[in-house]
């Protein structure tokens, strides 16, 4: 990554009021981008959109991806060069309760941002951020490629499977790598796992939950504690997502491709490694015990991403280990609590790893 790069590009980002996308939007502000966010309002109260202000140095357009019209002109008056598509129905559990929004969302929301994307003459880049559970998850011990087959066995999973099928027909269709020359655009896929960090506050995902209980001294009541999950802090993948950004606009249509973004091998974990690390970074009060009535829908046990094609391609590789994410993540709910500014807080983190990471790559 070269931050550099992002000073005075113009860059459209979907998703803006979500939690990875909150912490993006921080990220590209720092670094002097030209930044404009569609997304409907923040999805949680409270939220890293609202607490750190996210707002205050960039575009915020509150729209729906569903709505064609509206999408398109929003992009239109950005006029952006780097489009990073990350606006989703995020959550499983969700996705069983709502599967009409799920994938109207995911899917045709897709849709109508590549649309927009083609009527946008300004676009050279679009990063189209999925997920890990994109893939048909047999739950075997190996990690999965790229070129593994898509899946998914719930809504959420299947619709981000079926987005990386509509990803590759439009790259096919209309951004050809090979015709690049006639349409000027470089189309990639990222395909992300668990990442964790402070500012989430999502309902039925495992750290929320945790700082949650923690924060008011109640035991946090775990589903899967046997489940597994390659664990990254949320700014491992954005640092991917940038990368892949700069070398799709670079490299003309040379990494027009999906991309794997995961944590070392040994970083990925059981949950319940997870809830013994944060009680004993906690402190006082943690406190935690397994819901044993088992009437949940269903969720994958174990799921690994294979890394390497980023390595190799990008010369991305994480930088954090899962207990250094961990503990970022411990100081930015230890920092909320005791009534700091969250904007700057966050940027601060932000800082302090970009520091580390330009630092790892001059040695």
């Amino acid at each position: 990554m070269n931050p550099a790069f992002w000073k005075g590009k113009r860059v459209f980002l979907t998703g803006h009021t979500g939690f990875k996308g909150g912490w993006l939007s921080l990220w590209l502000q720092q670094l002097g981008a030209e930044l404009t966010g569609y997304a409907l309002a923040a999805p949680t109260q409270p939220s890293l959109f609202e607490v750190a202000n996210v707002a205050c140095s960039m575009t915020s357009v509150i729209g729906d991806l569903r709505d064609g019209s509206t999408l398109v002109a929003a992009m239109r008056e950005a006029a952006p060069e780097i489009v990073i598509h990350m606006a989703a129905q995020p959550l499983v559990r969700r996705s069983y309760v709502d599967p009409v929004e799920t994938y109207s969302t995911n899917v045709m929301g897709t849709v109508h941002l590549l649309e927009a994307v083609r009527g946008c003459p300004s676009v050279r880049v679009v990063v189209n951020v999925t997920t890990d559970k994109c893939y048909e998850n047999k739950e075997w011990v190996w990690a999965y490629r790229e070129n593994e087959a898509m899946g998914g066995y719930d809504p959420y999973s299947n619709s981000k499977g079926c987005t990386e099928l509509v990803t590759s027909a439009y790259r096919s269709s209309f951004f050809n790598p090979q015709k690049y020359d006639q349409h000027h655009v470089a189309l990639a896929s990222a395909r992300a796992g668990n990442v964790i960090g402070g500012g989430d506050w999502a309902t039925d995902r495992l750290i929320p939950d945790i700082l949650a209980a923690y924060a008011q001294s109640k035991p946090v009541v775990i589903r899967s504690p046997r489940a597994i999950r390659p664990w990254q802090h949320v700014l491992e993948p954005l640092r991917g997502y940038l990368t892949l950004a700069e070398r799709l606009y670079e490299g003309r249509g040379d990494f027009a491709d999906a991309f794997n973004f995961g944590p070392r091998n040994d970083d990925t974990q059981q949950v319940e490694y997870i809830v013994r690390k944060i009680a004993t970074l906690w402190g006082a009060g943690a406190s935690w015990r397994v819901d044993d009535a088992g009437n949940h829908p269903h969720e994958a046990t174990f799921l690994k991403l294979d890394i390497s094609k980023a390595a190799h391609r990008l010369a991305w590789h994480p930088s954090l280990s899962l207990d250094e994410a961990l503990q970022l993540t411990v100081d930015w709910a230890r920092s909320l609590q005791r009534g700091e500014d969250m904007r700057a807080f966050t940027l601060s983190q932000i800082n302090g790893y970009q520091t580390r990471v330009v630092a790892s790559l001059s040695i």
